[in-house]
């Protein structure tokens, strides 16, 4: 038995429309995320796959899905339907939601150190100055690949953090799904329609 629903709104290809109604669901993967970024996809992929692999362990994810699909907990921070776009305004069991701090977020897409606070965050840099690294941004792409091994596993265990949210607010906190079940679809906003 399910419990509690929220409501999550994301905006969408409207190709997802042909998904939706042919498979009764709509599924995320890997080759629309690389789409979505274009040339830059390389540079971000290692990041989407530690976190779907991550998020995986909080609810589990069904065989076919490759990524979860970005949802904005609230309609003021929802991005608006432009051409070629619907948004899906959903309502959704909360078990299945997969919680995180989007501003936390932009730490493991530049695949730095996630500190726990600013006193974390000095300490490291600190930490980063006594070892003779200049830049936290090169242990993974840079002069210092393969340089660090230990401390690529810091970086890495550091960016758990981005399920822990220590301010819930509509502006940092996303919820994702790995899939937009048509039962939980409650309206599809088109361009030029008020959200």
């Amino acid at each position: 038995m399910e419990g509690k629903v929220v409501r999550l709104y994301t905006r969408q290809n409207d190709k997802t429309l042909y998904q939706l109604k042919r498979d009764g669901r709509i599924i995320n993967q890997r080759v629309y995320v690389e789409m979505h970024f274009g040339d830059i996809a390389p540079l971000f992929m290692e990041s989407y796959d530690w976190f779907t692999k991550e998020a995986a362990k909080i609810v589990p994810k069904p065989e076919d899905v490759h990524a979860p699909i970005w949802c904005s907990i609230s309609v003021e921070n929802c991005l608006k339907p432009i051409e070629g776009t619907v948004v899906y305004e959903l309502e959704v069991p909360e078990e299945r939601v997969i919680y995180f701090d989007e501003a936390k977020w932009d730490y493991v897409l530049n695949r730095i150190y996630l500190p726990k606070d600013a006193k974390d965050g000095e300490r490291y840099k600190k930490y980063l100055k006594d070892i003779g690294v200049v830049n936290g941004f090169e242990f993974f792409q840079g002069r210092y690949k393969g340089m660090y091994p230990e401390e690529e596993e810091r970086i890495m265990d550091s960016w758990q953090r981005v399920f822990e949210i220590d301010n819930w607010t509509i502006f940092n906190v996303c919820g994702n799904l790995w899939e937009i079940r048509q039962e939980w679809v409650k309206r599809i906003v088109y361009p030029g329609e008020k959200l």
